[in-house]
């Protein structure tokens, strides 16, 4: 039985790797070439169905759709990769702290923490945008200052997990200085951890932009991006379904593999925790 749990668990992961892997390699060739100008519009091939021409059809205003799925792919996985810095970076650095040193400083910073996580990641998003406005880089920073509590916490309990270990406490008995003790001897033993967490908070990320485009107060035109393609294409379902389809199943393979990377990457490096 777990031979074969385990063999289930390789093969996630070798799919979610592979789906990755795909869908990071098409959204870099997009950034270089696209087979025509995503905001080309052509009004004699409005709502054309898919043909050797044009493989995703053409949407309502005539744009060649694969064309603006790849476009908007980038816009999408742009948006989740800054959002995961973002918030990764301060969630490590806040966890890092607070769950080495503990005391008083952790509880200050941790009931703050708490406060920012008692709200919903994305309604602290949408505050922050309906103050800054809308755009790419702006959902990108309000997504990221919004998901450092989540990182935050995850990162605390790991640090907080190993601060009294024998190689943790042999390092501060021969006179190791304590960032190299946080960033040398502790975080490459959390990385499995982190990364999942990355993964998910990636996922997340691609989501919340999705769902903040798609209600218009996210990437904004002429920009592309998923979640806006599928806005604009819910007018169309029943006569051009295409237009809808692509980008949906584009965004749920990208989601689809990063999860089952992330999950695999814990599974056979964080001895299954």
């Amino acid at each position: 039985m777990q031979k074969r749990q385990n063999k289930l668990k390789w093969n996630n992961y070798r799919i979610g790797l592979i789906l990755t892997a795909a869908m990071t390699f098409v959204i870099l060739l997009g950034i270089f070439w696209t087979p025509y100008d995503p905001e080309m519009m052509q009004g004699s091939l409005k709502l054309k169905g898919p043909s050797l021409a044009h493989w995703f059809g053409t949407d309502q205003f005539g744009r060649d759709v694969l064309s603006r799925v790849v476009r908007g792919a980038g816009s999408t996985f742009l948006i989740g990769v800054g959002t995961t810095l973002i918030g990764g970076i301060g969630g490590m650095i806040l966890g890092a702290v607070t769950g080495y040193f503990g005391g008083w400083l952790d509880e200050i910073l941790m009931r703050v923490n708490d406060a920012a996580a008692a709200f919903p990641s994305v309604l602290l998003a949408l505050v922050m945008i309906s103050l800054w406005g809308s755009g790419t880089y702006k959902v990108m920073l309000a997504l990221g200052i919004a998901f450092i509590p989540s990182f935050a916490r995850i990162v605390r309990g790991e640090f907080m997990r190993l601060r009294e270990s024998d190689y943790v406490i042999s390092a501060r008995l021969i006179g190791v200085k304590t960032p190299r003790i946080l960033f040398v001897h502790i975080l490459p033993n959390i990385l499995p951890a982190l990364l999942s967490a990355l993964a998910i908070g990636f996922n997340n990320a691609v989501l919340a932009e999705a769902g903040m485009s798609y209600l218009g107060i996210g990437v904004q035109p002429p920009d592309a991006s998923l979640g806006r393609m599928l806005s604009e294409a819910q007018t169309y379902l029943s006569g051009a379904p295409w237009c809808a389809v692509f980008p949906g199943v584009f965004l749920v393979l990208l989601v689809l593999g990063v999860g089952l990377l992330g999950e695999g990457i814990l599974d056979r490096f964080g001895g299954g925790r």
